[in-house]
């Protein structure tokens, strides 16, 4: 009964916490994380134990579902270069790096530990990843991109994870036969994603048209698509992805209009409300963990984190350049179909585009990207629209103008 009150106050808390982000303008995660730290402090709280198992099972397949299943698939299927260099590529690199900067500054720390935190902390979340860019203006494409990204890189983090806690255990570690798992996993994953979404859309289509059962199915989709692929030791979360994606392509065959609106409604709040008790949780976590690591000291800790945080962030931005021209140095089809990049906007060269901006602004000059004005407005309004599009030229150089010669919408 304790459990089912506390289960309660939290929805109350995350249906508060949801009017405040409106006015205050802070992403949603952040602020639940923070509130959740903060109520773990409060004094004669019970403490909140929460199971990976129930984590996985409850929440992930219902988050990744509603994610996929409001991402365009022609969107992703056009970039799909840049998000699986990003989901697998910028994943290993960063737990990689990771791991060595974790294991050269923190004394005592193994290289199966380290192997172990990168694989935790390398892949973005995709609900963090929505909720940054909300607000933010980027075109269309890198959104797709980042969001892309997030739904699938948890396969590539998971998996790392696994075999780096194996090699922890055991103290070895088969490349040959870690690669050969990587793709039995991810493409056993994806078969099992389009096979439930084929058997939930023949469902759909022979049962009678009922806004109630058929929102019952999208609910019992994504579970199905998990618990199958779990069964088989692959990947769940591809599975779900590939389910929500495939079937959302094809709702405009299954759903009438009534059983769109009952539908999205439904989803609506459902995520609403698992995003924000799953944010919450991770904050109730900390007096727990505080309490295995009390032998060390406080400042310490947060040091160790603000570098491997930082190491984090660089080793993203980094993963710009080969990401960039990897492909076009291993691709021959690639140099031939994008004979050319943008002197600005192909490599994401920021600080010359700075200059380049700066410098026709100062002399009263639209700047352009990419052979189009940015802006048309008055001298003294340039500066906005100019740190703007320097944020679309840094992350444009994630993947080398795919839309060439206009990168852009």
């Amino acid at each position: 009964m304790e459990q089912v009150g506390i289960v309660v106050i939290l929805l109350a808390i995350v249906t508060g916490l949801a009017q405040v982000t409106d006015k205050i303008r802070v992403p949603y995660p952040i602020l639940l994380v923070v509130t959740g730290m903060a109520i773990s402090f409060i004094p004669n709280l019970p403490a909140v134990v929460v199971s990976p198992d129930l984590v996985f099972l409850v929440f992930l397949p219902p988050v990744l579902y509603g994610a996929a299943w409001v991402t365009s698939w022609p969107d992703f299927k056009a970039n799909r270069r840049p998000i699986t260099l990003l989901a697998v590529g910028c994943v290993l690199f960063t737990t990689t790096l990771v791991a060595v900067v974790a294991h050269s500054i923190i004394p005592n720390f193994g290289w199966g530990e380290a192997f172990v935190l990168g694989a935790i902390i390398s892949p973005p979340d995709a609900v963090a990843a929505t909720a940054a860019t909300k607000g933010l203006n980027l075109p269309r494409r890198i959104i797709t991109i980042l969001e892309g990204e997030s739904l699938v890189n948890d396969a590539t983090g998971l998996i790392a994870y696994r075999y780096a806690i194996a090699a922890t255990a055991t103290g070895t570690f088969i490349f040959w036969l870690a690669s050969i798992n990587f793709f039995y996993v991810a493409g056993l994953g994806i078969l099992i994603g389009f096979a439930i979404g084929y058997i939930f859309l023949w469902v759909h289509k022979i049962t009678p048209d009922n806004p109630t059962t058929d929102t019952a199915f999208t609910l019992i989709t994504p579970y199905m698509s998990y618990l199958v692929a779990e069964e088989f030791h692959a990947s769940g979360v591809l599975a779900v992805v590939v389910s929500g994606l495939f079937l959302s392509w094809n709702s405009d065959q299954i759903f009438k209009h009534q059983t769109r609106i009952q539908a999205w409604a439904v989803w609506d709040t459902l995520i609403f409300l698992l995003n924000g008790i799953i944010f919450i949780l991770i904050g109730l976590q900390l007096p727990m963990i505080l309490d295995n690591i009390s032998d060390y000291p406080i400042w310490t800790l947060i040091g160790y984190g603000a570098l491997i945080s930082l190491a984090t962030i660089v080793v993203r931005i980094l993963w710009v350049f080969p990401g960039a021209y990897l492909p076009r140095w291993l691709s021959r089809r690639i140099r031939r179909e994008e004979p050319r990049q943008h002197p600005v906007c192909g490599g994401g060269f920021v600080v010359r585009h700075a200059r380049y901006c700066f410098a026709r602004c100062r002399a009263g000059v639209a700047p352009h990207v990419c052979g189009r004005s940015t802006f048309s407005q008055p001298r003294l309004n340039y500066l906005p629209h100019v740190l703007r599009h320097l944020r679309y030229a840094g992350v444009a150089g994630a993947d080398v103008a795919e839309t060439n010669p206009v990168v852009g919408d």
